[in-house]
């Protein structure tokens, strides 16, 4: 299955799910921040996502509980895939080199990928 990429406002909501795992409108709405959108706005987009694939239902009356279908690390995988590709012509050296230049990693987060990556070359097969 193809994963869909999110608007800002679907992305909002869905962190919202994969945290709460189980919640109805009312409990999303009470996580988000303020202002506060209005109930019909969160309920449409929570159909929308529903439509795109991103979450179920599960219906007590006239309400329903709504639950993520595609988890956190999937969606993380795609949007990371995504960027790489998009914008860094799928070279994590590039995407790294751009953090390094724009200062979002210091030397502490270097060395800690570092260790990483020796952790791996090093991992038996």
């Amino acid at each position: 299955m193809e994963i869909k990429d999110l608007t800002k406002a679907e992305e909002q909501i869905m962190q919202v799910l994969w945290q709460l795992e189980k919640a109805f409108v009312k409990e999303v709405i009470e996580e988000l921040p303020l202002p506060k959108p209005a109930y019909n706005t969160v309920s449409t987009i929570i159909r929308i996502l529903e439509t795109k694939g991103f979450i179920g239902h599960e219906a007590f009356g006239k309400a329903h509980q709504y639950y993520p279908l595609i988890s956190k690390e999937e969606y993380k995988r795609h949007a990371t895939e995504k960027l790489l590709g998009n914008y860094f012509e799928n070279s994590v050296e590039s995407m790294f080199s751009f953090f390094v230049k724009e200062e979002k990693l210091d030397l502490t987060d270097v060395d800690e990928i570092l260790k990483m990556i020796n952790q791996i070359k090093h991992k038996p097969k």
